[in-house]
């Protein structure tokens, strides 16, 4: 895991308007929730990865919780 230093940390703000250290935690605890539920089959959760993928998107995926959205991303169907 590698660390961001302090004065360059992103932090924004969840639907209550609280900043949150981790961007975009809410979304993968969703996506673990999610393959926890559906036996681990990523393409049961693909609206729970979008959401994760818009997320990482708007923080630029300065997140921890980006680092295994490609591998997640290659689950879903090409349109």
């Amino acid at each position: 895991m590698w660390s961001i230093p302090y004065t360059q940390r992103i932090f924004v703000s969840d639907e209550m308007g609280q900043t949150s250290k981790e961007p975009c935690k809410k979304e993968a605890c969703n996506i673990q929730a999610c393959l926890s539920k559906n036996n681990f089959l990523p393409q049961k959760c693909l609206k729970v990865i979008e959401l994760l993928d818009s997320c990482c998107a708007k923080c630029d995926y300065n997140s921890t919780h980006c680092g295994s959205l490609s591998g997640l991303l290659k689950q879903k169907p090409k349109r």
